[in-house]
């Protein structure tokens, strides 16, 4: 129970890494707010999350407005009395989010950076108040690994935000006790990153090749590996951590796109037997 009491505000939590992520804090004795533009998937998040016995509250929002994110924040105390966690999840767009688009630069510069970047600081602006009459507390915001890649556009550009804005909110927010700290996920197996429908066989065989590339591991990740990573550092456990992206890609991010080829050319057993 490494949050009992504690009470959690995860951002995007209605579906995906975030509904794991609150899921996982419920288990661990956590009173959870979560939010999402999606009423229809809040609410259903929100039963499971009854179901399963925690205190939750889902709050429909869009975050990249500012007043949007001061309500979720007076909701939350409104409802709780106090809040000790932040999760900054709330995001949107991983493809086709190139510099130059069809339909104009400021509407998907508008909305790629509104959703993942702008959120995560009009939340964590509105929180740290919140954050510092509870004696301090934690953020953890979620990163990407489409942060050190060019071939991603706006969105990866506003992840690399993100974790600028880590470090800065670290430095400024150190001396009220609150960590602040980010998790960059690589590909993991949810609805947005698996292709919608019902794949044929030839489609099928294709995914299933293409997940294996997707890390060193051989798959994708899951949705509970992130929330594990983002647990620990919101937890005690990481009381000497603040400022740090840590990455959980299987890898991902550590080879580049020879590295394939050339294991299959070598043969990946006389590769380790090399090392």
């Amino acid at each position: 129970m490494r949050l009992k009491d504690k009470v959690a505000l995860i951002t995007g939590g209605n579906g995906g890494i975030g509904r794991s992520i609150a899921e996982l804090a419920v288990s661990e004795g956590a009173r959870v707010v979560i939010t999402g533009r999606n009423v229809a998937r809040g609410e259903e998040t929100l039963r499971a999350l009854r179901q399963a016995g925690g205190p939750a509250l889902f709050v429909a929002a869009d975050l990249s407005q500012e007043e949007e994110a001061r309500r979720v924040t007076e909701q939350t105390i409104a409802e709780y009395g106090a809040l000790h966690l932040v999760v900054n999840n709330a995001g949107a767009g991983a493809q086709k989010s190139g510099v130059q688009p069809e339909d104009g630069p400021g509407i998907r510069w508008d909305k790629l950076v509104g959703a993942n970047l702008t959120s995560t600081y009009l939340v964590s602006a509105y929180a740290m108040p919140e954050l510092r009459k509870a004696g301090g507390g934690a953020i953890v915001n979620i990163s990407s690994t489409a942060a050190v890649h060019g071939n991603y556009g706006i969105y990866g550009a506003a992840k690399a935000g993100v974790e600028g804005l880590t470090r800065s909110l670290a430095v400024e927010y150190a001396p009220y006790g609150i960590r602040v700290n980010c998790v960059s996920p690589g590909w993991i197996k949810t609805a947005v990153t698996l292709p919608a429908g019902e794949p044929t066989p030839e489609t099928q065989a294709r995914r299933e090749e293409w997940e294996k590339t997707t890390s060193l591991l051989g798959r994708m990740g899951r949705p509970d590996e992130i929330a594990q990573a983002v647990l620990f550092l919101a937890s005690d456990q990481a009381s000497f951590i603040t400022g740090a992206t840590l990455i959980v890609d299987g890898g991902l991010t550590i080879i580049d796109p020879t590295a394939e080829a050339w294991l299959e050319t070598v043969g990946a057993d006389k590769f380790k037997s090399q090392a």
